[in-house]
């Protein structure tokens, strides 16, 4: 059986060796076992993931991640035993691509000693999306390479949309990592995309908890609550980007002992700049009821690109943390704007432009402005000063926390010249900060096995411990 099974649907338009490509290369590179193979219509999607009845000793790992909706794993429904579908196609184009990559030793996908299976499925624009998606397929990843707002997915599915058909590599990483990975989902609010996934540490996991919403149990004799890192993932504060960003990250770092609280968080782009900002509030305070064994003293919020500013931004609101570290952050809101970042994602995201602002000489910190906010005075333009003063971590140094600042030296040079310019800043304004710069891309800072994050790791470590 393939690890994972990539189901093209019809009516996708799509270079069939590319997709192969794409995902030949990230079944090597996770040490995993792949087919993409073609689908006709919902009844065959359904037939190639179909669960089998029958008697097992062992649960069913895939449908186990099917389970109750709001969490990532749970109990096998009743009746269900090994999940696989009908054997995937080969042949030439247009019938079915067969990709494979041997799985490293000791890799695979292994849970409670049963081989685990993800279902990746690219829609093509004839599918029937909500009916696809009525049913329970385990596993899915559900990726769109055109945009659809307002799809709610299944149980036990993650919809990654809007990334092209550069999607098709993440959509397999997020669902090898899941496999791999287990956690808890919690909610802190209504919203579906108000929710963080818990990671424990193999030592915490033997805690009893009470689940979402529940005051932390109490701990046997002798356990010891572990440090806590949150992760707030980057994309420019778009829609297009979600949580998965750090799968990766919430492995390396259970891994190295601590607990992962991978927040995720409604987007401006469809919701409004407070519902962000509020909503990351919300999940760092979602801490203190999470029901497991977590040090509240010793909480690190850690946020990549976009969600370096919300990081910052969230420990200059006060939020209870002993570290807060930027991932080739966003920093210098005001000179992102100006320079049209990402094709004006600052403006965007926060609903009004920084572009008519007057300059700041140096890019001087809030602290030597505060009192009376005195570049901002008679500008005429109140709204925008009230955001981009609150928002923009530049602007509201002194944070008052340790930082770390992150930059690879081959990012975007606007991005380097922020960090560079706010950890001086930072700096000068009486903050306990450490700027690290390192050979890297945008990515490298959140990829496990680059020397940035290694180096980063290591710091985050000796801030905690």
């Amino acid at each position: 059986m393939s690890d994972v099974l990539v189901l093209v649907g019809p009516g996708l338009a799509a270079d069939e060796a590319l997709l192969g490509e794409i995902a030949e290369r990230e079944f090597a590179a996770l040490g995993v076992r792949g087919v993409i193979t073609h689908v006709r219509d919902a009844a065959d999607v359904r037939a190639r993931t179909r669960t089998r009845r029958g008697t097992s000793p062992e649960p069913d790992p895939v449908a186990a991640l099917a389970g109750p909706p709001g969490q990532g794993s749970g109990p096998a429904p009743a009746g269900t035993s090994d999940q696989e579908s009908e054997p995937a196609r080969t042949g030439t184009a247009g019938e079915g691509l067969h990709v494979s990559a041997p799985a490293a030793e000791g890799g695979g996908l292994e849970r409670r000693g049963a081989r685990a299976r993800a279902t990746v499925i690219i829609p093509g624009p004839e599918e029937d999306i909500r009916r696809l998606m009525g049913e329970s397929l385990g596993l899915v990843v559900w990726l769109d390479i055109w945009r659809a707002d307002g799809i709610v997915v299944g149980e036990g599915a993650a919809h990654v949309h809007g990334r092209g058909l550069g999607g098709l590599a993440w959509a397999i990483r997020h669902a090898v990592h899941r496999l791999r990975h287990p956690y808890q989902r919690i909610s802190y609010g209504p919203h579906h995309e108000q929710r963080a996934d818990l990671y424990l540490p193999a030592e915490a996991r033997e805690v009893p908890g009470e689940g979402a919403g529940a005051a932390v149990a109490p701990l046997p004799v002798g356990a010891v609550r572990v440090p806590v890192v949150v992760l707030v993932h980057g994309g420019y504060w778009r829609s297009v980007w979600a949580a998965d960003l750090m799968d990766a990250l919430c492995a390396d770092l259970v891994e190295r002992g601590f607990a992962v609280w991978n927040l995720e968080y409604r987007r401006p782009d469809l919701h409004g700049w407070e519902a962000a900002t509020a909503d990351v509030a919300a999940g760092l305070d979602a801490l203190a009821s999470a029901g497991a064994p977590l040090d509240l003293g010793r909480v690190a919020v850690v946020g990549h690109s976009a969600g370096g500013q919300l990081a910052l931004r969230a420990a200059a609101d006060g939020a209870r943390v002993v570290l807060a570290v930027s991932l080739a952050g966003v920093l210098d809101l005001v000179e992102g704007d100006r320079r049209w970042l990402s094709a004006g994602a600052v403006a965007a995201a926060l609903g009004t432009a920084a572009t008519h602002m007057p300059d700041i000489a140096g890019g001087a910190p809030r602290a030597a402005t505060l009192p009376g906010r005195g570049w901002w005075a008679g500008d005429g333009h109140e709204a925008a000063r009230s955001v981009y003063d609150a928002a923009s971590p530049m602007l509201r140094l002194p944070l008052g926390v340790r930082q770390l600042i992150v930059q690879g030296s081959g990012d975007d040079l606007d991005l380097l010249d922020f960090g560079r310019r706010y950890a001086k800043a930072a700096h000068d304004a009486g903050d306990n900060v450490k700027y690290l710069e390192m050979v890297g891309d945008h990515f490298a800072v959140i990829t496990p096995d680059t020397p940035i994050w290694r180096a980063t790791a290591q710091n985050i470590t000796d801030a905690l411990r």
